[in-house]
Parts: C-alpha cells; sequence; structure tokens
C-alpha cells in the first residue's frame, strides 16, 4: 500500500503567529515539525470461524510500557501480541495482512520474541499493559508483562505476555468492558469501565480480588485513564461532563463540565498537571485536574481543503486523544477522517494526515510514533514528531511530577513563575 499523502500543511496559527512558530511546540528546542507519514498498516487475516462483516472494528491499541510490544484488538475476538520494532520490511508503508491463527504463539520471532494470538472467546473492546514486579503472582519468572483484555460479556482476562498463558477471569461487570486502565507504578491496581455504567478496581496482587465498585455516571462508561502519579483516575461516559476520583479513597473529587455533548475519551499529562477530555462536540478541553480549571480548547473544524464536509459539524467528532511521552504534543482522531497533532500551548493543528474511519490513537512510550486503529479491523503506524524538550519544560515537568497546583501557587516564587508552572501562560 502507498503512504499516505501528507497533509496539505500545518494551517496558520491564530492572530500574528507565523506559520513557522505553529510548527514547533513552545516548550521544545526549535526544530521544524513534519507531517505524519504512514509507515505500515496491519490488517488481520479473514478466520472461516467468523463472519467477516460483523465485529471486526479495532477498538483498542496499546504499546507495553517498555516499548517491547504492541497489542491489537483485531476484532472477531482476537487479540494480535506484535513484538516491537516491526521488522524492517514491515515498515516500508506496505499493507500486511495477519492471519489468525488457533496457536498461542505465531512461527516468527525477532530477537527470540514471537508474535502471540490471544483467543479471548469474546469482541475484545479495551487493552491495558502491566509489569509485574512482585512475587505471588501465577506466573513463573519474578518479573513480567501482562496485559488486561476487556470483552463483550463483562469479563476481563489477564494473560502473561511471554508465554499468552491466562492467569486471572475477571468477573464482576454485568455489560461490555469499554476500557482498562492499570497503575502505572507497576503495584497491579486495575480499573475498568463498562456500559454497565460503573467502574470497578481490581487488585491482581490480590489474585484479582475486587476492591471497589465506583458509581456515579448515569450513562454507559467509554473510558478510564489514572494519572502518572497514581493519585487520580478520570472517566468519561456518555455524558457532557467527566468525572474525576481520588486513587487514594476511591471518592468523587469533582464533577468537570463544559462540553456540550458526551466525552468519550481523556488521558494525562506525563507530569498528571493536565487533563485533557474530547467530546463528540468535536471539542478537546484541557483542565488543571487539580483546581477544575478551564485551561484550554482546542476545536476540531475543517481544515483548509483537505476535506469538504460543509456545515456538518459531526464530521469532527471526537473518538480519541493521546498526549505525547514528553507531554508537549496531543494527538487527536476524529469522524472527519484525520488524525491531527497538536502543539500544547497552540489553538490549531501543527500537522495532520488522512487516515480512515479511525477509532482510538496512542502514543509510542519513546515517542516517534503513533498508533491508530479503525473501524475496517486495520491498526496504522504515523510518525510523531521527535522534539528536545527546554530546560524550562523539563524543569517544570519535574517540578509538577510531585507538586499539586495548590502546592506550586504557594511557594514564594514570582507570580509568572507561577503561572508558567501551572501551565496558565497560554
Amino acid at each position: 500500500m502507498e503512504a499516505a499523502p501528507a497533509g496539505p500543511g500545518a494551517p496558520a496559527a491564530e492572530d500574528s503567529q507565523d506559520l513557522a512558530d505553529a510548527a514547533w511546540a513552545p516548550g521544545a528546542s526549535k526544530l521544524p515539525l513534519e507531517e505524519p507519514v504512514l509507515l505500515a498498516e496491519l490488517k488481520p487475516g479473514r478466520p472461516q470461524q467468523y463472519d467477516w462483516k460483523s465485529s471486526c472494528e479495532t477498538w483498542s491499541v496499546a504499546f507495553s510500557p517498555d516499548g517491547a510490544w504492541f497489542a491489537w484488538s483485531q476484532g472477531h475476538c482476537i487479540v494480535k501480541l506484535i513484538p516491537w520494532p516491526l521488522e524492517e520490511a514491515e515498515l516500508g508503508c506496505r499493507t500486511i495482512e495477519r492471519k489468525s491463527c488457533s496457536t498461542k504463539a505465531d512461527t516468527r520471532g525477532r530477537g527470540g520474541a514471537k508474535e502471540k494470538t490471544l483467543e479471548c472467546g469474546q469482541i475484545v473492546w479495551g487493552l491495558s499493559f502491566s509489569t509485574r514486579e512482585q512475587d505471588g503472582l501465577q506466573a513463573p519468572s519474578p518479573s513480567c508483562l501482562i496485559l488486561a483484555t476487556g470483552l463483550n460479556d463483562g469479563q476481563i482476562k489477564v494473560w502473561e505476555v511471554q508465554t499468552g498463558h491466562l492467569l486471572f477471569n475477571l468477573s464482576g461487570h454485568q455489560d461490555v468492558v469499554r476500557d482498562l486502565s492499570f497503575t502505572p507504578n507497576g503495584n497491579l491496581i486495575l480499573v475498568s469501565a463498562s456500559r454497565d455504567k460503573t467502574l470497578r478496581v481490581w487488585d491482581l496482587s490480590r489474585d484479582g480480588k475486587q476492591v471497589q465498585v465506583l458509581s456515579g455516571h448515569m450513562q454507559w462508561v467509554y473510558c478510564c485513564s489514572i494519572s502518572p502519579d497514581c493519585s487520580m483516575l478520570c472517566s468519561a461516559a456518555g455524558e457532557k461532563s467527566a468525572l474525576l476520583w481520588s486513587m487514594r479513597s476511591y471518592t468523587l473529587i469533582r464533577k468537570l463540565e463544559g462540553h456540550q455533548n458526551s466525552v468519550v475519551s481523556c488521558d494525562f499529562s506525563p507530569d498528571s498537571a493536565l487533563l485533557v477530555t474530547a467530546s463528540y462536540d468535536a471539542c478537546v478541553i484541557m483542565w488543571d485536574p487539580y483546581t477544575g480549571e478551564q485551561l484550554r480548547t482546542l476545536r476540531h473544524g475543517p481544515l483548509h481543503s483537505a476535506l469538504d464536509y460543509g456545515t456538518d459539524i459531526h464530521a469532527s467528532s471526537l473518538r480519541s486523544v493521546c498526549f505525547s511521552p514528553e507531554g508537549l504534543y496531543l494527538a487527536t482522531v476524529a469522524d472527519d477522517r484525520l488524525l491531527r497533532i497538536w502543539a500544547l500551548e497552540l489553538r490549531t493543528p501543527v500537522a495532520f494526515a488522512p487516515m480512515t474511519n479511525g477509532l482510538c490513537c496512542v502514543y509510542f512510550p519513546h515517542g516517534g510514533f503513533i498508533a491508530t486503529g479503525t473501524r475496517d479491523g486495520h491498526v496504522q503506524f504515523w510518525t510523531a514528531p521527535r522534539v528536545l524538550s527546554s530546560l524550562k519544560h523539563l524543569c517544570r515537568k519535574a517540578l509538577r511530577t510531585f507538586l499539586t497546583t495548590y502546592q506550586v501557587l504557594a511557594l514564594p516564587i514570582p507570580k509568572k513563575m507561577k503561572e508558567f508552572l501551572t501551565y496558565r501562560t497560554f
């Protein structure tokens, strides 16, 4: 398959901002930002036992925390586990068909790692990786990678990646498990979001014990995200607001209101100082999770003549949003068939590329790539900007990793420095 054509160019920033300035994130050293380029597109095979016209969507894609594995819910009750990086031949803008098989591991591999096919028995909606460091699980190795899969029947299956063995089958939800999120610190706390309008908290270090049920949503819960410092949880449902929870007490901190339609995706910045929510109202709102203040709104409108959708606002209804690993960029996928990349402090995209029927997106943990999933069961890999963070941004990121907004505001430092540290300098 030919590489996706580059977008017609990043749009000019608001007011007097030069096009050249719009190509850099303010927290980065000034290196030019290139348009995303399609590196590879993987498509599933067509197993005989499934109806190809149903349940083929890629609802979730995920990289392991160490970047060594990629998981892909390729439809038909199957998850594909692929060693990363892809082989050089596959990173050549080609479409590669991944055939599903009944065995746990495929015969090919890279550096000793082999591709694996997990037969989940139900349509897979959510994926999340974690690393097990403690002894006491049912896995043989002292440190191993695990993958949780959220299923159509409300079950959650947890697998050991290296062997493909099933470790846990967690029961409790009464409907589709739409999303999953592990705490980033490796303590094996898993949060699940379901169409039964609840979130559930599981402790895999205690044999998968359910430790809490979080109720508060009135509609299906689409998304859940745990802050990198493991102090907060954000959940998004088919409502105009998102809920922010404490991961220490499992109580509601606040309701984030500001969207005009259903909130469908959310993500925290790497320093936990920012939260973004994406909605069917074609907007991404950037929040201070500690104060509940709206810091910025990114509106998804038509980009020049890239695509013509008239005045239908639903053409830009958002599906997914995610932060880049260094915290300087956002990636969004919308129904107008565009992958957009936004600099943190600008209101217009700095790069975009056409894609088809996108549903989800995720950054590679070490930067440089974005993976997107589509309605037809495909997954695409795109180049993403590799930038050098400025010393100012690195200092801010280091401080905000352990200081809340209120703690920053209490510091005996100049007002402008407080504004910078709390992301108020937009």
